[in-house]
């Protein structure tokens, strides 16, 4: 996942709250991160993206994100 189709995901699920939890959701599978900063500090995206599914409980048929395969766990 780039952090293009991330981020197109995060809007597609979680809509105008997603910048907001991009930005102030601390995760603990991220070291304590939230996801801005874990994609700063080099996490990939995909990565970051699954930890944020699972800290904001979204079904795991959804974890695909936007355009994206099924997911590889």
């Amino acid at each position: 996942m780039k952090v293009s189709e991330f981020h197109r995901a995060v809007v597609e699920e979680f809509g105008a709250f997603g910048r907001v939890l991009v930005r102030d959701s601390v995760i603990v599978a991220l070291g304590n991160r939230t996801p801005e900063d874990a994609l700063e500090a080099g996490v990939p995206a995909g990565e970051v993206w699954l930890a944020l599914c699972r800290a904001q409980e979204v079904p795991r048929e959804r974890w695909h994100g936007a355009g994206l395969g099924e997911p590889r766990d």
